[in-house]
Order: structure tokens, then C-alpha cells, then sequence
């Protein structure tokens, strides 16, 4: 096989899995948004065993000593399934780090972010185990859902091929631009994590105002203290209404805001740009704007269905996909390298 084939043999994996990784990130969402996060109390396992329908006899003894989360099979089930495509994300995961090393001689080669692919989902790991046994602590949950994320957006970018041409002076501009947008974007997908977290996605149940007001009478102070001790059990939320207005209404602010400044950015790539595929990425970026704007509205006048509530965690995932795809667009391919790490 050549050095070209390998190569392209670890974007086809890396491609996978980040297909995998959207998959994991959904389930999540609907795992938590049907609160099932508690469905198997303890980890690796259910209940001590790989699969709910083997507790299901013991249902009677288990819920003796979980007399406040009681055995729900459907929830178990949900939880399981939710971990085995999580683990087979690792061994993937794992699987493209061996053939990142097999083909470290090709001067292509990423190098770094597969090993940091590698750390990522032993975090990962970590986070779940802890989601469970700390009683779904919304620090710990929202670091789950930005390790997924994470995940993805290492992946996905593993799986683009840089730019071949020269780029630009524009095209760098709108690149500086780009890396801010995709800053900013960061921190409200936080902030999403957060409202999920803290179960205050209900807590504006109108729009464009929120509780009848364009500013809620939030308890902003109480909505963002991080820390609240361990031991009691956070499912279902443990903040007042107030504070989870306030919470709500800084992710709505922070949803027109940082939409606006990647619509901002979509519109300096595509004039710093003649290019088909970074117009295309631009164009998407937009879409992707537009598509989870109308997610969100709607999740909201629907009266929160679960099945646009688990839509709006994939458009954060599609939109945080299409920013890298417009960033990689940006961004020329590194000088060619011999096989002996000197330029060829």
C-alpha cells in the first residue's frame, strides 16, 4: 500500500468516526433529555451486570437499595446502548491511533491530535464514570458533553484535507476571523451545555420574550455557581425557577450574538475567497445558522418535544462541523516533508 493510500485509509477512519461521534453526542442527548442519565447507577456495568435484561429478575432486591431510582428497564436499556456505541468509539478511536503510527514515516501524517484523540476519550471515560457515581453533577455533565464534542471536532478535522493551493492574503484575514468565530462558538455551545445541564431549557416557556419579559427577573448569581457540594442528587435540576430563567436567557443573548458573528464570518469568507469549496463551506455555515435558529424557536413554541430537543444538541454539532469545514478550507496544506522529517 502506498504512503497515499495509507493516508487516505486514516481519513476514511477518522471520517467514520466522527459519523460514530455524532451518533454518541445524539444519544446522549436523548439519554439525557429522557432522564435516563440515572438509568444504570453504577459503571462499567448495569446494576452489576453488561446488559439491564439480566437485572431484570433481581428488580425487586435493586430497588430495595435504590429506593430513589428504582429499576426502569427502557432507561437501563437507553443508558447501555449509549455506553457500548461510546466504547466502540474508543476502540476505533484507538484503532486510528496505531495506523497514525504505522504510517508515521509519511510526511502527511498527523501526528499530534491522534495521540491527543487518545487522551480525550480516556477523559471521556473518566467524565462517564464520574457522570454516573456524582449523581449527574452539571459541572461534570457539561465537561462530558464538551469532551464528545471535542471528540468529534478532532475527528472531523482529521478527516478534511487541507487546502492544496496557496491561500490568500484575504483568505488569512478571514482565517483570523474564523479561529474568533470558532471561539465564540465554543463558549455558547458551554453555555448550551450548561441550560441542559441544569434543566433549564423549559424555564422560558415563550418567545421572543421569556417569562413575559425581554429580561427575565433572573437570579443570575445562583444560575452560574459552579459549585454546589457533592452528594445530593442533581436529576431533574436543583436550582430555583429564577435561576433557571437566567440561565435560559444567556443562551438565548448568546445564541442571537455569536449566530450573528458566524454569519458575520460565513459573509468575509466568502468574499476573501474565490474558491468553489470555501464558498460552499460558507454557505453551509450559514445554513447551519439558520437551521439551528429555527430548532431552537420552534423547541420553544412546540412546548419542548423530545425529538427537537434532541435536534437542537445535533445542530450544535453540525454547526460547530461546518465552522471546521470552513476553517479548513482557509487553512494551506504544511510545507511537504520527506520521509525523514526534512523538507522535501
Amino acid at each position: 500500500m502506498t504512503d497515499a493510500n495509507r493516508l487516505a485509509l486514516f481519513r476514511r477512519l477518522a471520517r467514520a468516526g466522527a459519523l460514530l461521534a455524532f451518533i454518541v453526542i445524539v444519544m446522549g442527548a436523548w439519554v439525557r433529555l429522557t432522564a435516563a442519565g440515572l438509568g444504570c447507577p453504577d459503571w462499567p456495568g448495569c446494576y452489576g451486570h453488561f446488559h439491564p435484561a439480566a437485572a431484570v429478575v433481581e428488580a425487586d432486591s435493586i430497588n430495595a437499595l435504590h429506593p430513589t431510582h428504582p429499576f426502569d428497564y427502557g432507561k437501563a436499556l437507553r443508558e447501555m446502548v449509549h455506553r457500548y456505541a461510546a466504547s466502540t468509539l474508543g476502540l476505533l478511536i484507538l484503532a486510528l491511533a496505531g495506523l497514525a503510527v504505522a504510517n508515521r514515516r509519511f510526511a502527511q501524517q498527523p501526528r499530534l491530535l491522534p495521540g491527543l484523540l487518545v487522551l480525550t476519550v480516556c477523559l471521556q471515560g473518566l467524565l462517564g464514570a464520574l457522570t454516573v457515581t456524582k449523581l449527574v453533577m452539571p459541572p461534570i455533565v457539561t465537561l462530558h458533553l464538551v469532551g464528545g464534542l471535542t471528540t468529534l471536532s478532532l475527528l472531523w478535522w482529521l478527516s478534511l484535507t487541507p487546502a492544496t493551493r496557496s491561500v490568500s492574503a484575504a483568505e488569512r484575514r478571514a482565517r483570523a476571523v474564523a479561529v474568533g468565530a470558532l471561539v465564540l462558538l465554543a463558549g455558547q455551545i458551554l453555555l448550551g451545555g450548561w441550560t441542559s445541564t441544569n434543566y433549564a431549557a423549559t424555564a422560558c416557556p415563550d418567545f421572543p420574550t421569556c417569562q413575559g419579559r425581554l429580561v427575565p427577573d433572573g437570579d443570575w448569581s445562583a444560575g452560574f455557581t459552579v459549585w454546589r457540594g457533592l452528594g445530593q442528587d442533581y436529576e431533574g435540576g436543583v436550582l430555583p425557577p429564577a435561576a433557571r430563567a437566567a440561565i435560559h436567557a444567556t443562551h438565548r443573548f448568546g445564541a442571537v450574538l455569536v449566530g450573528l458573528a458566524l454569519l458575520g464570518c460565513a459573509a468575509v469568507a466568502f468574499r476573501a475567497s474565490s474558491q468553489r469549496d470555501t464558498r460552499r463551506a460558507a454557505l453551509l455555515l450559514v445554513a447551519a445558522v439558520a437551521a439551528q435558529w429555527l430548532i431552537g424557536i420552534n423547541l420553544i413554541w412546540k412546548g419542548f418535544p423530545l425529538s427537537l430537543g434532541t435536534a437542537h444538541n445535533a445542530g450544535a454539532a453540525l454547526l460547530l462541523c461546518a465552522m471546521l469545514l470552513l476553517l479548513r478550507c482557509l487553512t494551506p496544506r504544511p510545507p511537504s516533508l520527506g520521509l525523514t522529517g526534512r523538507r522535501a
